[in-house]
């Protein structure tokens, strides 16, 4: 399994992301001033496409196959790749609120605590369909991380598409995101130009 390791706020500061869309309330203390270039057409398709990649915490390979899938359903590509990424499960479980961060999202389903229409489900990249249903482990509730997490979830703010239940420590995928419902600051047409050169 390959990861991302790269310092968080230097790369924000590369691509021109506030830390604030990958859940980091952290900023830089270190401003360089340069002087910027007008960038080419490849490079403002590129910076968009890296910038998807580090915000879902996607390599190359995965990216690209999420690109092919959303070129062969119905709708607009570029939407429809950021739709996938939407759907995938560490996404959800960041934007349930049993995270704080796609990294540590990705962290709790890969150590089992995440069951997905009750049964334990531990790959991240794994997909959801509208009407499944996630919940955190009925053996990890007593672990101390999600001791009081069905209050956090109570006040956490989700997105319309999906519908929390704090009581149980799960959420049901009412149906897949709109473009509009993602705020993600990304311009998908970027990436579509990009790989159909």
């Amino acid at each position: 399994m390959a990861l991302d390791k790269s310092p968080v706020l230097k790369r924000c500061r590369s691509l021109g992301l506030e830390p604030q869309f990958l859940g980091v309330n952290k900023t830089s203390k270190r401003q360089i001033r340069r002087m910027t270039k007008k960038k080419s057409e490849y490079g403002l398709q590129l910076n968009e496409k890296q910038k998807a990649k580090f915000i879902y915490g996607v390599l190359e390979r995965q990216f690209r196959s999420y690109y092919d899938k959303a070129k062969k359903m119905e709708g607009i590509t570029g939407a429809n790749i950021l739709i996938l990424l939407e759907r995938r499960i560490d996404n959800v479980v960041y934007r349930m609120g049993l995270a704080t961060t796609r990294r540590q999202a990705r962290q709790i389903v890969r150590h089992g605590h995440v069951t997905v229409n009750g049964k334990r489900l531990d790959i991240p990249s794994c997909l959801l369909d509208a009407g499944d249903v996630v919940a955190v482990a009925q053996a990890s509730r007593s672990k101390e991380y999600f001791k009081g997490m069905d209050e956090k979830l109570a006040k956490a703010a989700v997105p319309a598409w999906l519908v929390v239940d704090a009581a149980n420590m799960g959420a049901k995928i009412e149906r897949f995101p709109l473009r509009e419902e993602i705020d993600v600051p990304i311009e998908e047409h970027f990436i579509v130009e990009l790989y159909s050169k």
